[in-house]
């Protein structure tokens, strides 16, 4: 299967939380980062998650956020540190990959007027901020 999602990040599952309705998978990537995906409980049984599967965590790149500077307190559970790699601008939206601390790559699609108000450009320090309900995990 090929996919059109762009950030397929590979890792090892460290815990599965199941509710009643939904399941919080957090998995280590090769970078030593973690991740974590907020899914329904009913994925979680079918695919039949467990600590220590391979798993490959996907996010679109127009679900990846990005700050400058430190972010305080947030709800948002992915913040993966990172430098830009490269930009390369549209006529409403600006691409952007980010090289992720300790290995790794991400891109994110944000707008240009983000990129114009933050003062974004190649090898700038930022945090990458995925929500966690907007990770998907797929397994082989």
């Amino acid at each position: 299967m090929r996919l059109s999602i762009r950030n397929q990040l590979d890792g090892t599952i460290l815990s599965v939380s199941r509710g009643e309705a939904m399941a919080s998978v957090k998995a280590q990537l090769a970078s030593g980062q973690e991740l974590t995906a907020a899914i329904t409980r009913e994925s979680a049984d079918d695919l039949q998650l467990i600590a220590g599967q391979q798993v490959t965590m996907l996010v679109k790149s127009t679900d990846v956020a990005l700050a400058t500077g430190a972010v305080g307190d947030l709800s948002i559970r992915n913040q993966l540190p990172g430098r830009i790699t490269s930009l390369t601008g549209g006529a409403a939206m600006t691409t952007l990959k980010v090289a992720v601390d300790g290995g790794g790559a991400l891109t994110a699609v944000v707008t240009n007027d983000a990129v114009n108000d933050l003062d974004l450009s190649e090898g700038d320090e930022v945090l990458a901020l995925v929500k966690a309900t907007e990770v998907s995990v797929a397994i082989d």
